[in-house]
């Protein structure tokens, strides 16, 4: 009885084992769920939902080791993106990219300009209305985004910090794209 019991229990603990790792590798390459904590988004996400973000399709970061994955495909104008704050590296905010490095972005009477051309592409840029705010969104002025960055606005224009307060979020600080609202299940959707 006593051989059953030892043999129980390692199985037991071999399929715990298996499946801390396998959550591990899948948290850490593939998906990893997120909390919406502010209304910096609104109306895209409200404040309490929560979501799935992809991490393989840029590149998921290997830990320990200062490097990604190779990317699926590089991040375009309109993703909302997960990514470590610049500003402050405990967290992690939820944003739509603007522009990409490189690229010269004007905030101008609420509107998109990037290279001097308004933005009517994708609808999601072209349907909020941008304040002028912070260092990085004054009125009538300018900003070249810097290679291997990118320019990221809330959704809720008038109550987010982001690129127009403390300037662009580097690529290495990238954890993914959101895919998906999971919860509450009257809001789950996919994220376009």
């Amino acid at each position: 009885m006593k051989e059953q019991t030892r043999l129980a229990i390692k199985d037991w603990a071999e399929s715990i084992v298996i499946a801390v790792i396998l959550a591990l590798f899948i948290r850490t390459f593939v998906v990893q769920a997120f909390k919406i904590p502010s209304g910096s988004m609104i109306p895209t996400f409200q404040v309490g939902d929560r979501i799935f973000v992809n991490k393989f399709i840029y590149g998921a970061r290997v830990p320990f080791f200062n490097m990604n994955l190779p990317a699926v495909r590089q991040p375009k104008r309109g993703d909302i993106i997960v990514f470590i704050s610049p500003d402050t590296p405990q967290k992690d905010f939820v944003k739509r990219l603007i522009a990409i490095g490189g690229e010269k972005v004007e905030i101008k009477d609420g509107r998109i300009m990037v290279n001097g051309r308004l933005i009517e592409e994708p609808a999601s840029i072209r349907s909020v209305y941008y304040y002028n705010a912070g260092d990085y969104g004054k009125e009538g002025q300018t900003i070249e985004v810097p290679k291997d960055s990118y320019f990221v606005l809330g959704d809720n224009s008038g109550s987010s910090r982001d690129s127009r307060f403390w300037g662009f979020v580097p690529k290495k600080n990238m954890l993914g794209k959101v895919i998906f609202i999971y919860w509450p299940l009257y809001r789950m959707k996919v994220v376009h």
